[in-house]
């Protein structure tokens, strides 16, 4: 099988689900991560791009975190300036 390099868009949704794994790892789960976490562990993840991510790889998201036993409760998004936050739970 040859090798396939992922997209610029693929790499930062699997850093929001490292991102998304090491928190809950650190805070226990029921938990809910707002953008404000996420961009202080990574900048390069802006609101716009954390939205993004969320809505074109939701399943690589719900799988990386179902691995380490988690799973995604809710996401919401109240929009610009409101902001954005993730609902961890246990599996």
């Amino acid at each position: 099988m040859a090798f396939k390099p992922k997209s610029a868009a693929e790499t930062k949704a699997a850093e929001l689900a490292s991102i998304l794994i090491r928190i809950a790892d650190r805070e226990g789960a029921p938990l809910q991560v707002g953008v404000d976490a996420l961009r202080r562990a990574s900048p390069r993840l802006t609101p716009l791009a954390i939205g993004q991510m969320f809505r074109r790889h939701r399943d690589d998201l719900e799988a990386a975190l179902s691995e380490r036993g988690y799973t995604l409760v809710d996401y919401a998004d109240q929009g610009p300036g409101r902001g954005m936050e993730f609902e961890i739970g246990p599996v």
